[in-house]
């Protein structure tokens, strides 16, 4: 038996393959317009919750962002509308169908862990200093990319990337 879907849900399932993006400098590349990696397309994103394919779409992003940082500074993710501040990401993960989950440490070193609703998604990607006892920065988007090209056993429960 098919499943019924409305008008509506045709429409936001045709919505969430969409994107655009104009920089000021024309050369600039960023995932919104590039191909998706085959990982991602495995799985239609009518049978993906809504915080898998936040997940993965967000994987991408904090990967591009890296890609433009010196060997010098590591991606942190700031939280919009609390004292959450900033954080430093050492891992990132699901639980569907809608809670995202990020790993890392704040300013002052403290282990942290935030947990949100995908509805309440709103992060900023920073580039802060590694740690002067660090050799090489953490490149944590590139390590999470290759998860997603990992290939799991079906009905496998996603586990955090640390």
């Amino acid at each position: 038996m098919t499943e019924i879907a409305t008008t509506a849900d045709a429409l936001e399932a045709d919505a969430l393959m969409r994107a655009q993006v104009v920089h000021s400098d024309p050369n600039t590349q960023s995932p919104e317009t590039a191909p998706l990696p085959k990982a991602m397309t495995k799985t239609p994103v009518s049978q993906k919750s809504p915080a898998e394919w936040a997940y993965q779409r967000l994987i991408l992003h904090i990967q591009n962002f890296e890609k433009q940082l010196d060997g010098d500074h590591e991606v942190a993710m700031g939280f919009t509308g609390g004292d959450a501040g900033v954080l430093r990401i050492e891992g990132m993960g699901f639980h569907a169908p809608d809670l995202l989950t990020f790993y890392g440490t704040d300013q002052s070193g403290a282990r942290t862990q935030m947990i949100q609703h995908v509805s309440q998604l709103t992060v900023m990607l920073r580039a802060l200093p590694k740690p002067a006892a660090q050799a090489e920065p953490n490149r944590i988007g590139f390590r999470m990319a290759a998860a997603l090209d990992a290939e799991a056993p079906e009905n496998d429960i996603p586990s955090a990337v640390t």
